[in-house]
């Protein structure tokens, strides 16, 4: 039997020899299979090109901080304040830092303030700083906050939607009124 009798055995006669009046049928199927193919190949090329395509949830991270950005914050990760306390699951992950700069000031605190946020409350890290009432304004997935000369803000994991965020700026900017004047 033939290679082609083998790949078309319905273009063959039973007997092996090719069938006259469906001889243009071989064409046709070649025809069809290479444009298979060429799509098969371009498929594959372009298939690694999707992972750069952002998720959803890169999309609303993306989001946040530009809408963040514009509120007049900036961000960047750092890890959540503390003195000796183990870092519950839930803040073990990647945190981020969402800051309010706070530039030539000249009252701001002498020493890094910061506060944690638990099942209970807001506490202080240390027990002679003071607790600010605004905290209490800030969403629930706010972990921790703080402040230092140059700057006021908070830790979060980004769960949450502008509106959030803009809890977040009305809050620093009562909290740093309240420090740095």
């Amino acid at each position: 039997m033939t290679f082609i009798a083998q790949i078309f055995p319905v273009v063959m006669g039973y007997d092996g020899r090719p069938r006259e009046h469906c001889s243009h049928l071989i064409w046709i199927r070649w025809f069809n299979l290479s444009y298979l193919i060429i799509v098969l190949v371009i498929a594959l090329a372009l298939a690694p090109l999707s992972h750069f395509v952002p998720s959803k949830a890169q999309r609303k991270v993306a989001r946040l901080r530009e809408y963040a950005a514009l509120n007049g914050l900036y961000v960047e990760f750092r890890d959540v304040p503390r003195a000796g306390r183990s870092v519950p699951a839930r803040q073990a992950g990647n945190t981020i830092y969402y800051g309010k700069r706070v530039r030539g000031s000249r009252g701001g605190p002498e020493k890094r303030l910061a506060w944690l946020h638990s099942g209970d409350g807001w506490a202080a890290l240390s027990r002679h700083d003071a607790l600010p009432p605004e905290l209490a304004a800030l969403p629930d997935g706010v972990l921790a906050a703080s402040a230092d000369l140059d700057s006021c803000g908070i830790y979060w994991n980004e769960n949450g939607e502008e509106a959030q965020i803009d809890q977040i700026c009305q809050t620093l900017e009562g909290l740093t009124k309240r420090l740095y004047q």
